[in-house]
């Protein structure tokens, strides 16, 4: 499993995590797209824009791997903001390779992505 050296463990004073520390021994957690419903706590939100700009300023446009990056917090913007980068995708592999779609992105978290968040 990838270690991403530098990128984020969890959103700074609270415990929502954004990677792991060692792969989970009784396998490995497949990606889901999770549905956010308008009724997301506001802390909830703030997660997932927070984790979207660490992936934004460490990854950009480019095709990266899942590694450690925890599936939970993937699942939230998996299907929409980050996609597939290859075809076929295995959900539940470490090694699966992953993309950000920069409109999708753009359009959900416009702060993140065009610079002024």
């Amino acid at each position: 499993m990838l270690k991403h050296r530098g990128f984020p463990g969890r959103l700074s004073g609270t415990d929502f995590q954004f990677t792991i520390r060692r792969a989970n021994p009784k396998g490995v957690t497949p990606l889901t797209r999770r549905e956010r419903f308008r009724d997301r706590k506001p802390a909830d939100k703030r997660a997932d824009a927070a984790f979207m700009e660490a992936l934004w300023a460490h990854f950009g446009d480019q095709p990266f791997e899942r590694g450690n990056l925890d599936a939970g917090r993937l699942s939230w913007l998996f299907g929409r903001e980050v996609i597939p980068a290859e075809d076929p995708f295995d959900p539940a592999s470490y090694d699966a390779m992953l993309v950000i779609d920069v409109d999708a992105a753009r359009a959900s978290f416009p702060d993140v992505i065009d610079g002024t968040g």
